[in-house]
């Protein structure tokens, strides 16, 4: 398309040059004005420059490269790659497995469980003071006939577990009312996964830190590529498992607050 319009622009000029090939010699006309042309021929004469368009950048490979696979038997005397992927997991566990204890809208024995108590002897959870169970949807009790000198310390434990609960002792037994889920209970058991999911992702970080100052350490017995394809790798599983921490934190939020 191009070409076309530069023989188009250039017409004027091309006719010219051939009315002066056809006109007959004429020896008395002045070679100034057989090599003339008309004045708005030439001015139809225009320079024209085009540039090649540059081609839009791949959207593959950013500022990081793309993505890095882990191979784990690369760079194992730089840092354990499996080994650090593993304690990740592990903190991505302990985060799912919050979720489905204790923060979740229908309170179950499961998450009465985990309840932290804290006595003279040190922290236990509550079915290890306790037998828990559930009478009915709305009604757990705990049967602390084993422990009986526990019950204030399980009482407080239930209160301050965050799970809107409001404990009542009744001699050796505790009975604990599983409250109608309201829109405030919701938005605040939002907040806490909202919480937990950052705590999570400061313990990803910390591994990562910990074990990008080990991969510095090595440079000193083990070549720079190595290091770096081995940083690249470490980077590469804290970016997955804090994406798959967001993942996990936006279905639990659309579970409470729906």
């Amino acid at each position: 398309m191009s070409v076309m319009r530069s023989l188009i622009r250039l017409q004027p000029l091309v006719s010219c040059a051939s009315s002066i090939i056809r006109q007959p010699v004429n020896h008395s006309r002045p070679a100034n004005q057989l090599l003339s042309c008309r004045s708005h021929d030439l001015g139809k004469i225009t320079a024209v420059r085009y540039y090649a368009k540059k081609g839009k950048k791949s959207q593959k490979g950013g500022k990081g490269g793309g993505r890095v696979e882990i191979n784990t038997s690369i760079g194992s005397e730089v840092t354990n790659i499996e080994a650090v992927r593993g304690r990740m997991q592990k903190a991505l566990d302990a985060l799912k497995d919050e979720y489905v204890k204790n923060l979740s809208l229908r309170t179950s024995v499961g998450s009465l469980d985990s309840i932290s108590v804290q006595t003279i002897n040190g922290r236990f959870p509550l079915n290890h003071l306790g037998q828990i169970v559930m009478k009915n949807p709305q009604m757990y009790h705990v049967n602390m006939v084993g422990a009986p000198q526990e019950i204030p310390s399980v009482l407080n434990a239930i209160s301050q577990s965050g799970m809107n609960l409001n404990p009542i002792q009744e001699g050796n037994t505790i009975k604990v009312p599983i409250p109608k889920v309201t829109k405030e209970h919701r938005e605040n058991l939002a907040k806490k996964a909202k919480a937990a999911c950052n705590k999570t992702k400061d313990q990803i970080r910390d591994i990562r830190n910990q074990a990008m100052k080990e991969a510095k350490k090595a440079k000193a017995t083990v070549s720079e590529d190595t290091v770096r394809l081995v940083e690249k790798q470490i980077q590469q599983l804290t970016d997955d498992f804090n994406g798959n921490a967001e993942k996990i934190l936006e279905a639990k939020s659309k579970e409470l607050l729906k």
